[in-house]
C-alpha cells in the first residue's frame, strides 16, 4: 500500500531539511498527509510541495509563524494576497531604509572629493502657489508627495516661472515636527483645495546642488553645514530646497538635482 513520500524524500524534493519539516509539523504549519501509528514515520504527498515552499519563503522573509498560518488558512486568493502583500511592503520599506543607510555610510567613509561648490545667493521676494502644513519628520516624504500632486493639479496649464521647491523649518529636524511648505512658482497662483498664494520673503542663501537620489542627501546637508560654520556664516531661518530635476522630470534617480539653500548672514568679523 502506497503511503506517500517519506520525510527524507519530501525534504529532498522541497530542498528543506528534515529538521525544518519536523518544526513545521510541530507548529501546525504543515502536517504530514499521514503518520504511521506504529513507527511515527511521517509521510507527505506531492501536492504538499508548493505549500511547503510557500511556508519556507514566508519564513525566509521573517513573517511570524502566526501570520504564516493565517495566510495558509485563508481560502480567498485576494485576501491571501493582501495578507502577504502587507508583509512584503514592510520588507520593501526596510530594504529602502537599509539601502539609504548603506549609501550614506559609503559616502561618509570616502575621503572628501575636493569640497563643495557653494554659491552665496540673494533670492528676491516672490509669491508662489503653495501648500503648507505642520508635519512630523517621519511623515515629510509622504506629505510632500501628496502636497506636490495637489499642486501639480492646481497649477496645470499656468505659465511656470521656475522649478518647484520646499521650505523646512528648523524644528522639523531639531524637534521632529515643524512647519513645511512646498511650492511652485507660477503666474497668478490659484486658490484650490489646500493650494494658496504664499508670499516668500527675500533670503540670503548658501546654496549647493545635491546630485542623485536622496538616500544620502543628509551627507550633503552635513557638508554644507560644515562649510557654513567654516566661513563664519550663521543660520537664520528655514532650509530651502529647489528641485531642479526630480522624479516628476525623470524616473532615473541618477539624473536628479536638488539645490539646498541654507539661510545665512555674514558675521561682521568674517572676511
Amino acid at each position: 500500500m502506497f503511503r506517500g513520500l517519506t520525510i527524507g524524500e519530501f525534504a529532498q524534493l522541497t530542498h528543506l531539511s528534515v529538521r525544518t519539516l519536523r518544526r513545521y509539523h510541530e507548529s501546525g504549519l504543515l502536517e504530514p498527509a499521514s503518520v504511521d501509528p506504529a513507527s511515527g514515520y511521517r509521510y507527505y504527498t506531492a501536492e504538499q510541495i508548493p505549500a511547503a515552499q510557500v511556508i519556507h519563503r514566508l519564513r525566509e522573509l521573517d513573517v511570524p509563524l502566526a501570520d504564516v498560518a493565517k495566510i495558509l488558512a485563508t481560502e480567498d486568493a485576494a485576501e491571501r494576497a493582501d495578507l502577504a502583500g502587507g508583509h512584503l511592503r514592510r520588507l520593501e520599506e526596510e530594504l529602502a531604509r537599509t539601502r539609504a543607510a548603506v549609501v550614506s555610510l559609503r559616502r561618509l567613509l570616502r575621503p572628501d572629493d575636493g569640497g563643495l561648490d557653494v554659491e552665496l545667493r540673494s533670492v528676491a521676494a516672490r509669491t508662489v502657489a503653495a501648500v503648507e502644513g505642520v508635519v512630523d519628520h517621519d511623515e515629510v516624504l509622504s506629505w510632500y508627495g501628496e502636497a506636490m500632486a495637489e499642486l501639480d493639479a492646481a497649477v496645470a496649464g499656468l505659465p511656470r516661472l521656475g522649478p518647484p521647491g520646499g521650505r523646512y523649518a528648523n524644528e522639523v529636524f531639531t524637534g521632529g515636527r515643524g512647519a513645511v511648505l512646498v511650492h511652485r512658482p507660477v503666474a497668478d497662483p490659484p486658490v484650490r483645495g489646500r493650494v494658496r498664494p504664499v508670499h516668500l520673503p527675500p533670503a540670503e542663501l548658501a546654496v549647493v546642488v545635491h546630485c542623485g537620489p536622496h538616500d544620502d542627501i543628509d551627507v550633503t546637508y552635513g557638508r554644507l553645514g560644515a562649510w557654513v560654520v567654516d566661513h563664519a556664516l550663521v543660520v537664520d531661518g528655514p532650509v530651502h530646497e529647489t528641485y531642479l530635476v526630480g522624479p516628476r522630470d525623470d524616473p532615473d534617480p541618477a539624473t536628479w538635482r536638488t539645490e539646498i539653500g541654507w539661510p545665512v548672514f555674514r558675521l561682521a568679523s568674517s572676511p
